[in-house]
């Protein structure tokens, strides 16, 4: 129990980091891209692109949780995995597909990172939006 928590707890670093280098990237762009004289249509346009890169990072998060339950065979195969861990990570639950009772604990802890990140990506969200939309500074 204690070696699938901490292969889950590597998976949950894996998914923090490749977030985390998302946000700091996307922030950068965004600097940069706010520079300019902000319209309705270009913050709009922002703001689908940003939504647009974040689910991305999700799925490659998605995809890491993926190849492993395909790698140890945890899923039967790549496309039941990535849709295991889609619905895991996104807390949706169907149940249609369950791991094996070795491996539950990855699960959960998957649906657990995937709040957390999801939770991350809205704070993020939020924080561009609550710029955009501040008065200058005088």
């Amino acid at each position: 129990m204690v070696s699938k928590l901490l292969i889950a707890l590597s998976l949950m670093a894996a998914c923090v980091v490749v977030h985390a280098s998302g946000v700091v990237w996307a922030f950068g762009r965004l600097r940069r891209a706010a520079a300019g004289r902000q319209t309705f249509w270009r913050s709009t346009w922002m703001c689908i692109r940003l939504a647009a890169f974040m689910i991305c990072c999700h799925l490659v998060e998605i995809a890491i949780w993926a190849l492993f339950y395909a790698w140890t065979a945890a899923m039967p195969d790549m496309q039941t995995s990535l849709y295991f861990s889609a619905v895991t990570y996104t807390t949706t639950g169907y149940g249609d597909l369950v791991l094996a009772p070795a491996w539950r604990l990855v699960g959960g802890i998957e649906a657990l990172t995937g709040i957390l990140m999801c939770g991350l990506s809205t704070g993020f969200f939020f924080a561009v939006v609550s710029r955009m939309t501040a008065e200058p500074s005088r």
